[in-house]
């Protein structure tokens, strides 16, 4: 036997399957575990979004409860509890057990997890750091008894391993579910805490009511803002323009159709029995050929001809936007300042997923004068709070020229400066994260694009507001300048009338006070004020940069 064939072997034997828990138990980071303070931050996001999800699914108005407490130096208990409806007692331990189980990767709809990670990842995390499983309570009926459920994951199966089971008939909530953990974490009350997260979280779900008990016994109520939930998102199917010919192979091996039209028209949105016969004899291929058929040259003409047809942009009641009004109520109820304004765009597509942007501003009030605008980030109604330069929102702000707005902006490009907060919410039923920790957006242009837009139309309300607002100073100048020297005038016209000092100055400072609140008020209902030329130029480079960033 010759050494390569001997090295051979020996590296032969060496090989060995690994499961995805195996991989993330090494690679905790990817998740977002990083340290005790990143890692205790998003134990809290991936239980909250799923307290969320679940409740939006049921049409339940949410009601959670987060509490924390601090066991020793860096170890934390981490609780969460909500009122949604309950995990059927036969899938409690996939869900909390086993990396990749859900119900949300393959369905193209909004929702605001994706791979069916999350929270499986953080039972992980729990384990690996304190070495403790993690207690779940879960009810599905008020009729029903509660299951509790005491667990770990077996990582070289990627499969839950039951410590205890046991029926719980006294459960104080009727419907919901309750998990608790230890976890290696710490507690900074900082702009990357669980507090700031809630608060954030509050804004863009003001159908939500949290209550926050942090480590030291403090409590924060979020109250909801609106008694309504969004409109349920509908699953479609996918878009001859968003597949690769990777996906179509697998499709068309997968498919229940029996003939190649019937496969593209049935599994494919806005492919009609027409497009699907034109489909196939653009790519010379028998509409009737069983899709297990196809050959892999078949199905790359077919792919071209897809994407080469013309066909409608996919449907997009797979979105849940939160609405102008909602994410007013938000922002109002959150950040306390002198201005708001909204905006909801049309949906739009980029690869074949819809998806559409919505953004927010708050000026003035008890926003911190100094310093960079505060820039908050959302996905599917979840707030981003790491990696904001990576991310396509901070890309897009910071594009726009908010000197054309009022604020200050050094050298016309980057985050402008001053008392403003401005919210970016990306809905899709794909988000193009960066990475499996799902901090930042990708930078697709369509995605930029639609942000800058939607923010420019922020930005127009605000320059409106300012400019009436600096009116109104302007205004108030004036008038203060009439009180101060009406005496003087009113000596020198008493002489050349010869009447009353006394009856002068107060005929002044009447005419004065009128003529200011007049003009106050319609600067302020309509802020670029004086004539049709002031308002003309106020519009006519917005639609400029609107049409230019099309």
């Amino acid at each position: 036997m010759t050494e390569e064939v001997i090295a051979a072997e020996k590296m032969g034997e060496g090989l060995k399957e690994i499961s995805i828990s195996e991989f993330f138990e090494k690679n905790r980071h990817l998740l977002g575990f990083d340290n005790p303070q990143k890692a205790l931050i998003t134990v809290v996001k991936e239980a909250v979004d799923n307290s969320l999800d679940a409740c939006e699914e049921a049409r339940i108005l949410p009601d959670i409860k987060v509490s924390l407490k601090e066991l020793n130096e860096n170890i934390m208990r981490v609780i969460v509890e909500d009122n949604g409806p309950g995990i059927m007692k036969e899938h409690i331990p996939n869900v909390f057990g086993k990396l990749l189980y859900g119900s949300k990767f393959h369905r193209l709809r909004q929702s605001r997890g994706q791979q069916g990670i999350g929270i499986s990842a953080a039972v992980l995390y729990s384990q690996l750091t304190t070495g403790k499983p993690i207690n779940i309570i879960s009810r599905i009926s008020p009729k029903r008894p509660a299951h509790e459920y005491t667990l770990r994951i077996d990582t070289l199966k990627n499969a839950p391993e039951v410590l205890a089971d046991a029926v719980v008939e006294d459960a104080k909530f009727e419907h919901g579910t309750k998990i608790e953990m230890e976890i290696e974490g710490k507690y900074i009350r900082s702009k990357h805490s669980p507090l700031e997260y809630l608060s954030q979280c509050a804004i863009m779900n003001p159908f939500a009511k949290i209550t926050f008990k942090e480590p030291d016994g403090t409590k924060t109520l979020y109250e909801r803002a609106v008694n309504e939930l969004p409109k349920p998102p509908i699953e479609i199917k996918p878009h001859p323009k968003g597949i690769e010919l990777g996906i179509l192979i697998r499709m068309l091996k997968k498919t229940s159709a029996r003939g190649l039209s019937g496969f593209l028209s049935n599994d494919f949105s806005r492919v009609s029995p027409a497009s699907a016969e034109e489909i196939c004899k653009k790519a010379k291929v028998d509409p009737k050929m069983k899709p297990a058929d196809v050959t892999r040259d078949d199905a790359d003409r077919i792919l071209r001809a897809m994407q080469a047809a013309n066909l409608m942009a996919p449907p997009t009641n797979c979105l849940s936007p939160v609405g102008e009004e909602a994410i007013m109520a938000g922002l109002k109820k959150e950040i306390k300042a002198e201005f708001y304004a909204a905006n909801s765009r049309t949906p739009t597509v980029y690869r074949g997923y819809p998806f559409q942007i919505e953004a927010g501003i708050a000026y003035g009030g008890e926003i911190p004068v100094e310093g960079n605008a505060k820039v908050i980030r959302f996905a599917n109604r979840v707030p981003l709070l790491y990696e904001l330069s990576a991310c396509a929102t901070t890309q897009a702000v910071e594009e726009v020229n908010w000197k054309r707005y009022g604020l200050d902006q050094s050298g016309g490009k980057g985050i402008p400066k001053g008392p403003v907060a401005i919210v970016v919410h990306m809905v899709s039923v794909w988000v193009p994260f960066t990475s499996e920790s799902k901090e930042a957006i990708a930078s697709y242009p369509e995605i930029i694009d639609e942000i800058k837009l939607a923010v420019q139309e922020c930005g127009r309300q605000l320059g409106r507001y300012l400019s009436g607002k600096r009116r109104a100073a302007e205004r108030e100048g004036k008038m203060r300048a009439i009180e101060k020297y009406a005496p003087e005038i009113a000596a020198a016209l008493a002489e050349l009338t010869d009447e009353k000092v006394s009856d002068i100055t107060k005929l002044i400072n009447n005419l004065a006070t009128k003529k200011f609140h007049t003009v106050n008020k319609d600067l302020m209902e309509d802020a670029p004020g004086e004539g049709e030329e002031a308002a003309a130029a106020e519009e006519a480079p917005a639609e400029t940069e609107e049409s230019e960033e099309k």
